[in-house]
């Protein structure tokens, strides 16, 4: 025999109790961490404001998620709704899944709200930005939650060129709402078969300016804040203390020495990448956590040992596959997930398709970052690469590995 709507319901309250607001308030106060409170209204619903700490699985997903979210189905459950009708029904289906303990809020959250019992509301995007980043909502790793971090973080860019094009092109797509670029050079045509942030009719153009034009173009939601100037001791501490994290994209070994102290000195990670030719590298010096760069190398090598793309050339993809590592690894730390390439060396052959990883330890004795540090505030970085008395290494990419796992 088929039955009503208010059969259905009447079946569900004898099988599903049903607590006020305000009990759902004390058993959360008095003992919240054992219950799991389970919002079963859609997204839209949710976005507009939730209990706190409630886990968001939308009444068509039921059956379907809720296995994976709460895996132990003696755990017990409050479901709401928005007026306790749809959490009761979706009671009734835990309840015929093997949940042994499910209750249903009555009144739901239209309840709760006028009993002046605490919400929050989670981040509130505009209809485009819920098309746009749809993709990331579906990753449980990332979510509404997550885009909101990258939405609000801030990465600060060193270079415009062949590392910084791919991965300020990738950091912008995912939505990282700030995004500081330095550079103090021009767009010139022999950049153009790696450096995909420009094109050929910007050629002469100031990178910072072309870099700002391609980011916007592809994704309004990105601030974009420019920086026409040499990267120095004089100006780093100045720019970075606005920034969470340093994505270092430069081509010059003062650089990053200036970048690599400057980050320890700030607390901030700094995403490494280096490239030469058809290999690439890359890290995350990140402090009190792993290595630093001056760790892997103590002294630059000299400048015959290490020429720049144009003294040596490069393969034009290479730093597009580097960049884009940098990249996922500035939205690891974002999003605080995944092991993220800390006290590890990530080395990529193009031409053999070999990828090795190598691990690093911190180097006890580093002036920097060691147990007791020699270097307590920037140096002049140029005169520092051009004295004489260097380490020899097999290769311009090659680490100091004596001693390190």
């Amino acid at each position: 025999m088929a039955k009503t709507f208010q059969d259905i319901m009447a079946d569900a309250r004898k099988e599903i109790p049903e607590l006020t607001a305000q009990q759902v308030n004390d058993l959360l106060t008095n003992n919240g961490k054992s219950h799991v409170v389970l919002d079963v209204r859609e997204k839209d619903e949710w976005r507009e404001g939730h209990l706190e700490g409630a886990v968001s699985l939308p009444r068509g997903f039921l059956e379907i998620k809720v296995e994976s979210t709460v895996p132990d189905k003696n755990t017990p459950i409050i479901a709401y709704c928005a007026g306790g009708v749809r959490s009761l029904i979706a009671g009734k289906a835990l309840k015929e899944m093997g949940y042994q303990n499910v209750t249903s809020m009555a009144g739901g959250y239209g309840a709760w709200k006028n009993a002046g019992f605490k919400w929050v509301q989670d981040f509130q995007y505009t209809p485009e930005q819920l098309i746009r980043y749809s993709r990331h909502f579906m990753l449980p790793e990332v979510g509404e939650e997550g885009q909101a971090k990258l939405l609000q973080a801030k990465v600060f860019m060193v270079g415009a060129g062949g590392l910084g094009s791919p991965s300020a092109y990738y950091l912008a797509a995912a939505g990282v709402g700030t995004l500081g670029i330095i550079d103090n050079d021009v767009v010139d045509i022999s950049n153009l078969q790696r450096q995909i942030l420009h094109t050929n009719d910007r050629v002469g153009k100031p990178k910072v300016e072309s870099a700002k034009q391609t980011l916007q173009a592809l994704n309004p939601d990105v601030k974009v804040i420019t920086y026409q100037d040499k990267l120095t001791s004089a100006n780093i501490m100045d720019i970075i203390k606005d920034y969470d994290i340093i994505v270092d994209g430069c081509d010059n070994f003062p650089t990053r020495y200036l970048v690599n102290d400057a980050c320890i000195l700030a607390n901030k990670p700094n995403v490494h990448g280096s490239i030469f030719q058809f290999e690439g590298q890359a890290t995350v010096f990140y402090p009190h956590k792993g290595p630093c760069y001056r760790c892997l190398y103590p002294e630059p090598p000299p400048a015959d040992m290490a020429p720049s793309c144009a003294e040596a050339g490069v393969l034009g993809v290479l730093p597009g596959l580097i960049g884009v590592i940098e990249a996922l690894e500035a939205i690891k730390l974002i999003l605080d997930k995944g092991d993220s390439l800390i006290g590890r060396l990530l080395c990529f052959n193009t031409l053999t398709m070999e990828i090795n990883t190598l691990k690093l330890q911190r180097d006890p004795n580093c002036p920097m970052c060691g147990d007791h540090p020699t270097i307590h505030q920037l140096i002049d970085y140029e005169e520092f690469c051009s004295l004489r008395h260097f380490t020899i290494y097999p290769s311009p990419l090659t680490p100091n590995m004596g001693g390190k796992g």
